[in-house]
């Protein structure tokens, strides 16, 4: 397949706001791909080149990309600079070299998207010695034979900003367009009896995606297979799936609204979720951002190995730091660092140790739980996880339909050092990725957000050096990121004191996509938790509203930028902070 025909697809994408025609242009491109191209077709209108279980990355940075349009383009590197500074846009600076470009290959070859993703894939392998030279050439050989506009998308795509607005909503609804609609034009025009029709097959697409992480794999099924294949796609141990997620309650009496009642009630633990993968001898720990963190945690691998029965299984768990002296649990921010450390891991391990609460299973001995009722599930935990003093344990629960019994249980998480509970429907299934409102979180303040860094300001005197005012941003429904203010306060200039102005600093340099006087803006990658005393609305910022007094409280490491709050989160709160 010529890579200019998907760029052509990626322009009409580029050229619109509305997500039925971002939608229509995306079924249009799937149902007329080819079966042995379709995954990575699908991978590459997402702006990526590995499914969303795959945590590799080009590891490309911006000053990389700037050598190569120099190189391919014959300007001067200061020109190049100068135009990126103006525009923001690296991709568009490559377009309008490259129309001008002095240096003309003798003969001008034509892109295919299959070359396009081998020199792209390559990159990601490309480590040591001469990594960074052997990347440039890459990058400058497809800038050397592209077009103009293919230009732009093959450095968006480097750069991981591809900036199309195509979220996973928008995707999902297209396959099913694709590949189960009678008449693609009529659906064009929004038409409702026509979409209803799709509502099967857009719950499967979900459904099927929530459990591969992977739009492509997706996507060939419903083109091969269709609905009955879809049907009949199933978890297996070693492949990362979305956890399932938690909406929250203000009162007990509402938790028992939403889930039910008798209920049962765990520990809310302040530590991070883990999912536990188990695959013959294999043993495989994910983060809710779908990160392999099996080396940082070895001590963690101990103890499934020795005290978790079964061949094959996933678990659902929270890893939760602890004093090792007082044996009292610790906040999330306290084993933190745990998640990114590559060095000097058994030293880490001792000194800032975990507690492994397990609290569903997903998988186990070759059959998918997730179907089965939650009682049961919680019942065959209990049979095949043998607790160990602060290392594994079932989480602490009690199944209850009394106000009074809960509320002593809420006293009690709560005085142990656990942020509150959590209330969990009996009779329930485990729902991937969803906040169905079959387990819900009841806490004694007002919940934090987990906000994107999106923007930020260099600042001034003595802090010049750092950034300093940073742009916040929940996530909507179409994966887009809207602001929702900036916060200063709550960053510290000592690491003693805690998190710095520093390391923030040295967390986003790499991901910086503009500079325009003290103002930076940042490609979304960094998620810290942020409290506030208030939602407002607002009209100064792209999502309506604004944070009054927003305070960072920490780095969420656990958290990928799509993990960040949404704008229905952000709306909630809104409206019942004054209830």
């Amino acid at each position: 397949m010529k890579y200019i025909s998907l760029v052509q697809v990626y322009e009409e994408l580029d050229s619109t706001t509305k997500r039925l025609e971002k939608t229509y242009h995306i079924a249009k491109l799937l149902k007329d791909t080819p079966a042995d191209s379709l995954e990575v077709i699908t991978l590459l209108v997402q702006g990526r080149l590995f499914p969303a279980w795959d945590q590799t990355e080009l590891g490309v940075a911006s000053k990389l990309v700037v050598k190569a349009i120099e190189l391919s383009t014959g300007n001067s590197k200061s020109k190049v600079e100068n135009m990126w500074a103006k525009t923001g846009d690296l991709g568009g600076v490559a377009e309008q070299l490259l129309k001008s470009r002095r240096q003309l290959s003798l003969v001008q070859q034509h892109l295919t998207v299959e070359k396009v993703v081998s020199n792209l894939r390559k990159i990601a392998t490309l480590e040591g010695f001469r990594s960074v030279d052997m990347k440039l050439k890459l990058i400058a050989e497809m800038l050397t034979c592209a077009t103009p506009l293919e230009a732009k998308y093959i450095t968006r795509t480097v750069l991981g900003d591809l900036r199309l607005g195509v979220g996973e909503g928008s995707l999902r609804d297209a396959i099913a367009w694709a590949f189960f609609a009678e008449d693609m034009e009529g659906l064009k025009s929004d038409d409702q009896a026509k979409r209803k029709e799709l509502s099967e097959a857009v719950a499967k697409i979900q459904h099927a995606y929530d459990v591969t992480n992977d739009f492509g794999e997706v996507a060939l099924l419903a083109k091969k297979k269709g609905l009955k294949g879809l049907g009949q796609v199933s978890i297996s141990p070693g492949k990362p799936l979305k956890v399932m997620l938690a909406p929250k309650v203000s009162k007990i009496e509402e938790g028992f609204d939403r889930v039910g009642s008798p209920a049962e009630a765990e520990f809310k633990y302040d530590g991070f979720r883990m999912q536990v993968h188990k695959k013959d001898s294999k043993i495989t720990l994910f983060t809710r951002r779908l990160e392999d963190v099996t080396k940082q945690f070895p001590d963690v691998v101990d103890s499934i190995r020795k005290h978790v029965k079964g061949d094959s299984f996933i678990l659902d768990s929270e890893a939760v730091g602890y004093d090792s002296k007082t044996g009292k649990y610790l906040p999330f921010q306290n084993i933190s660092q745990r998640i990114k450390r590559k060095y000097d891991i058994e030293e880490l391990a001792s000194r800032l140790p975990v507690e492994l609460n397990v609290f569903d299973v997903l998988y186990f001995n070759g059959k998918s739980m997730i179907d089965l009722p939650f009682s049961e599930r919680r019942a065959m935990i209990e049979k095949n996880v043998s607790a160990v003093k602060k290392r594994i344990r079932v989480a602490e629960n009690i199944v209850t339909k009394s106000i009074e019994e809960m509320s002593a249980f809420y006293k009690k998480a709560l005085s142990a050092g656990n942020e509150g509970l959590m209330l969990k429907k009996l009779d329930a299934v485990y729902k991937p990725g969803s906040r169905v409102g079959y387990m819900v979180k009841l806490k004694p303040v007002m919940d934090s957000l987990d906000l994107v860094i999106v923007g930020a300001e260099w600042g001034e005197g003595k802090r010049a050096k750092w950034l300093t005012s940073f742009t916040l941003a929940c996530v909507d429904e179409n994966g887009d990121f809207l602001e929702v203010g900036k916060v200063g306060t709550g960053i510290k200039e000592l690491e003693e004191q805690g998190l710095t102005f520093g390391q923030l600093t040295e967390m986003l340099r790499p991901h910086i996509l503009k500079e325009s006087g003290r103002e930076v803006i940042v490609k979304p990658k960094v998620v810290v938790e942020v409290m506030y005393d208030e939602i407002q609305k607002s009209p100064t910022y792209s999502s309506g509203f604004a944070l009054r007094f927003p305070r960072v409280i920490q780095v969420r490491d656990d958290r990928s930028p799509k993990d960040a709050s949404t704008l229905a989160q952000v709306e909630d709160y809104f409206f019942s902070q004054n209830k």
